[in-house]
């Protein structure tokens, strides 16, 4: 199992590829990026996806946590 620093590292890297890959992959980048059909708006969403809902799960997590000790 992968620690949280590690994780803490490892998402944004992966974003970032992702991002990076692209960017790399489609020739008419940041305007053929706008339709759902395209696979660039995906590689776009995941990226943006993934820390969004590591740190809401998270926040959850802490919550929870908070709550029971009180």
């Amino acid at each position: 199992m992968l620690s949280l620093s590690t994780i803490t590292i490892l998402i944004p890297v992966i974003s970032l590829f992702g991002l990076l890959c692209s960017a790399a992959m489609d020739e008419n980048f940041p305007q053929g990026c706008t339709t759902t059909g395209s696979l660039c708006f995906y590689s776009l969403l995941l990226p943006v996806t993934i820390p969004v809902y590591v740190f809401f799960h998270l926040w959850k997590w802490m919550g929870i946590k908070l709550f029971r000790h009180n």
